[in-house]
Order: structure tokens, then sequence, then C-alpha cells
């Protein structure tokens, strides 16, 4: 899996979260945007203003119609400001929707309906000039009065801080008296003050939090909703589907589908267990197919040591029934020809469980290797005295050759001279009459290799990955026996203990089988061995 930290699962879900949490806080900021001046509160631009506007709405309303219900009214017509008000009439009505500005807004309220001033006197409601000034009905100054002048001497609304202490435009007031807070506007109807309006310039958090809470609310939980949707599915969905991939070839592959496989696209987390989880796979597909080869191979070790076991018993039992049936008067001639008989396939039987101790013990892991510098001439010597006798009778010869440097050989004699006399065996069974057998040895690359090679018929390409299976025979490997050649009477187990004993030395054979030339060649390491000890190889 590639190393680049932008193809890793993690990173990817991290910066997608990132991502879509950006887009979800823009479309909330869009939305309450948009939201907010359709079904939201509204905020006024210049506070003296909306008290003035209050002021002189309740007014023109209450000049229409006296008996109005001042409550309902401010409420459906300015409920939905979002800025902190409050509406004190004579007769001690109030509308609020300040909450927890009340105490100070009442406060204010009752501070300006308490005061009197030449601004309640005016008879001119329109003051000089006949126009309304911009703070409400006043004189050519603005609010705060009928015609008269505020309490900075130039016309507008009354300034208060929350405890109802009167203050100028410019906040200064009377002395000892904090910033300015509070606007307040009376409301005139009929030159006659009838109540005050008042404002808070500036909405406190608690204000604002009860007035949006439920338009945020709504937007951010839609949002929330709409979002997460978006996340399960654009990133964490093609993660969720390529898990559940792999659990699926899980499953299968525990159900018995050794074919299952899991997709191993990109180069990430989940790639990488796919990619794990179909090596395991593999692994559990050639591991099933070993134990079924070597069941296979089991099932037919068996069905051959049983023909290969039954052959001599049978023919031993039935001389040894015909010797044995009173009816039969048979002669010393025929009577020794059947002991004989009886012998030869007694020693057959012999050889055919020795065979397949060794091979046992040999491929098992069994016994010991006493190792030791083994000459290489008193090896060659050993089996050509033992076959000595047979290649006269055949009429081959067999020769032997030693390059320098090969002359001794680290390994355990008696199961080395075991190997090549089993090889000198097989190539005398199928050497044609007047040929040669060669054991030769030779060092390359600190290994010691030696070679016996026949001339007889050679082996057939398809049968060479089987020349060192069990109780392969022979007879069944050569395309043609030789005219004249020894009797093929092997038990088919040489060539496998051969192949075991030099596996056990830490070597390797092979063979190179064309027709005429048949070469055996076995590699050993060439390792120093200062004496004899015995060592499990």
């Amino acid at each position: 899996m590639s190393s680049r930290w932008y193809k890793s699962l993690y990173w990817r879900i991290a910066i997608g979260f990132v991502l879509c949490l950006a887009g979800m806080l823009v479309v909330q900021a869009m939305l309450f945007v948009w939201i907010i001046p359709v079904s939201g509160p509204t905020v006024p631009a210049r506070p003296e203003r909306f008290a003035q506007t209050v002021a002189t709405d309740v007014a023109e309303a209450l000049d229409t119609d006296a008996s109005l219900d001042v409550v309902q009214f401010v409420r459906s017509q300015f409920g939905r400001t979002a800025l902190p008000f409050l509406v004190l009439m004579n007769d001690g009505r109030v509308v609020d929707n300040a909450g927890v500005l009340s105490d100070p807004l009442m406060r204010a309220a009752q501070a300006r309906l308490e005061r009197r001033g030449p601004d309640v006197d005016r008879p001119d409601p329109r003051g000089p000039g006949g126009r309304v000034g911009p703070g409400g009905l006043g004189g050519p100054g603005g609010p705060g009065g009928l015609g008269g002048r505020g309490r900075d001497g130039r016309g507008g609304p009354d300034f208060f801080d929350r405890g109802g202490r009167g203050f100028d435009r410019r906040g200064r007031g009377d002395p000892g008296f904090g910033p300015l807070r509070l606007i307040a506007t009376p409301i005139v109807v009929k030159d006659q003050r009838e109540g005050v309006v008042v404002v808070s310039p500036t909405a406190p958090f608690g204000f604002l939090l009860r007035r949006f809470a439920p338009t945020l609310t709504l937007i951010a939980t839609s949002v929330l909703v709409v979002g997460a949707l978006f996340a399960a599915v654009v990133i964490f969905g093609p993660a969720r589907r390529r898990l559940r991939q792999v659990e699926d070839a899980a499953r299968r592959l525990g159900a018995g589908d050794l074919a299952a496989r899991a997709p191993a696209r990109g180069g990430d987390e989940v790639a990488a267990v796919a990619t794990a989880f179909n090596a395991m796979a593999d692994d559990l597909g050639a591991r099933a197919e070993a134990l079924a080869a070597s069941d296979r191979v089991r099932r037919q070790l068996l069905a051959d040591v049983s023909h290969e076991l039954t052959t001599p018993v049978t023919a031993m039992r039935g001389y040894l029934e015909t010797l044995t049936m009173p009816e039969f008067d048979l002669d010393d001639g025929t009577r020794a020809r059947y002991l004989g008989i009886i012998s030869d396939e007694t020693g057959r039987l012999e050889r055919i469980i020795g065979d397949l101790l060794d091979l046992a013990r040999l491929e098992g892991g069994g016994g010991s290797l006493v190792v030791a510098d083994v000459s290489v001439e008193q090896l060659f010597a050993r089996v050509v005295a033992r076959h000595e006798r047979a290649c006269r009778e055949a009429g081959v010869r067999m020769s032997t050759s030693i390059e320098p440097g090969a002359e001794t050989l680290p390994g355990d004699r008696d199961r080395l001279e075991q190997a090549l006399q089993n090889l000198a065996a097989n190539a005398l069974r199928y050497a044609p009459a007047g040929s040669a057998i060669e054991l030769h040895a030779r060092r390359r690359d600190n290994e010691v290799t030696i070679t016996v090679s026949d001339e007889g018929p050679g082996i057939t390409p398809e049968h060479l990955p089987h020349i060192f299976d069990r109780f392969y025979k022979a007879e069944g490997s050569r395309s043609v026996r030789a005219p004249g050649s020894a009797s093929p009477d092997g038990s088919g187990l040489g060539l496998s203990i051969v192949k075991a004993i030099v596996e056990r030395h830490g070597g390797q054979v092979s063979i190179d089988s064309q027709p005429g030339r048949t070469v055996f060649s076995l590699q050993f390491p060439r390792l120093s061995s200062s004496g004899p000890a015995e060592a499990a190889l």
C-alpha cells in the first residue's frame, strides 16, 4: 500500500468531515440571513427613531379609538421587534417585550411619567413650522415633547440609565451618573401625555437568545440532520460498502468457498485489509490443495503398500498350501523349487518392509545421522564390489572417477552408501550388455556432486516428475528395456529413499535423462567436519 497520506482512509474521512462541517456552517448562515428577515424579529436601524415611531403610532391609534386595547395593538404591531422596549400608560397598562430588562425599563418609564416640564403644556402639537420633527411630535428640534426642548436643550428624546437617571445626548448628565443606556419618548394624545415608550439602544445577549433561539434551533437542526445524512452517504458510505464486501468475502470463505476474494481497490486501509485477506485466502487455498493432494498420496500409498505386500504374501500362501496338500505327491525337485520361491518371496517381503521403515524414518526426521568426513573413494569401492558379480553376469562394466577437491564428503557413511547402492542397482537393471555405468565425483563452488550415469534407454519426459515417488516402478518409466539387461525386481522405494537421504544431508537430487544416457546427480554442501558426531539433520 502506498504511504502517501492523501490515500489514507482516515485522512479522507477527516478532510471530508471538515469540508462537510464548513459547508453546513455556510448553508446555515445563508438560511439564517434569508429566514430572519422573512419570518424572524426585525432590528430597527435607529433606536431613537423606533421609540418615536412607537409613540406616534400609539398616539394616532388612541386618537382614533379611545377604547383601543393598547397592549394588543403594540404587540401586534411591534411584538416581533428585536429591540427591548416597554410601553407604560398613565392608567398602568404595560406592554413589554424586554423580558430581563422589564425592571430597568419600568423604572425609566416611571421616571419619565413623573417628570413635568414645559413640553407638557405646549398648545400646538406640531410646534413652530407646522411639521413633525425627526424624533416625534414637537417643534423644529424634534422629539421629546410637544414642541418643547428635551433635557439637552435642543429637542429630542430623553435618555436614562437603567436606574431611571437622566442624561443628555452626549451622555454627560448629572455628576456621578453612568453611561447612556435607555431612550424614553412620551405618548401625547390631544396635547395630553398618555404614556411613555422606553427603548434600550442595545439588545443584551439573553434577550437576543430568546428572540432568535427558535429560528436558530430550527435552522441548526435541519442543517445538522441533512448534513449528517450527507456525510453518512458521501463520506462513510463508500467505506461501509467496501467493509461489507470484505465481511461477505470472509463469511463465504468461512463457509467453505475457497474462491472468495475481497475487492482490493485503492490504496487506503480498507484496501490493505482486503489485500491481506486475499493473501490469507490464497494461502488457505494452497494449503487446502496441499492437504487434498496429501490425502490422495496417502490413499495411493496405502493402495500401493497393500499391493506390494499382498503380492509376495499371496505367492507364499499358495505354494505353502500346495506343499501341505496330501493328495499332491510332489517329487523332491518340485518341492525344493517351491521352497526356493517361498524363500525368495520372504526376502522380497523383508526388503519392502525394511525400505518402508527406512523411508518413514528418513522423511519423518526420526533417528540420527553419524556425520563424519567420508572417503568418496571408499564409497565407490564398496559399491563396485557389491555389484561386481551382477555386472559380470549382465556384461556391464562399472567405472569410477574423482576430481581434485572431491576426495571427502561430510555425512553418514552408511546412509550415503545406501543411496549410491540404490542408484547403482537401478542403473544396472536397465544398462544394456556391453555398456558402462560410471560413478563420478566433482567439486564446484563449495559443493560436492556425485553422479551415477548409465547408457540405458532413458526415461520419457512425462515420467520424470514422478521418478522419486514411492512405489514408482522403474520399468514404468523407461521407454524401452534394453535387451539382456537385468530383470527389474525393485520395490519401487529405492529412488524415494535416495531422495530422502540426500535431503537429510542438506543436499539436492536431480535427474537428466535422454535416450542412451541417464544421469542421477547428488549435490552435497561441502562442510568441514572435525570428527564423528551424531546430528539429526
